[in-house]
């Protein structure tokens, strides 16, 4: 598998969970702030792996 599609599917999971974060920030704060620490770790995932 190319490295690229890795990266890019990293991405696509952070901007998935960053949209969880979004839709759960109103009812359930623990979960979302859950969610976005899962989101910054793929991200961050992606950053690491293109380098």
């Amino acid at each position: 598998m190319p490295k690229e599609v890795a990266v890019i599917g990293l991405i696509v999971v952070a901007g998935f969970l960053a949209g969880g974060v979004y839709a759960a920030w109103k009812t359930a704060k623990v979960f979302a702030l859950l969610l976005g620490l899962l989101a910054a770790l793929a991200l961050g995932g992606a950053v690491a792996w293109m380098l």
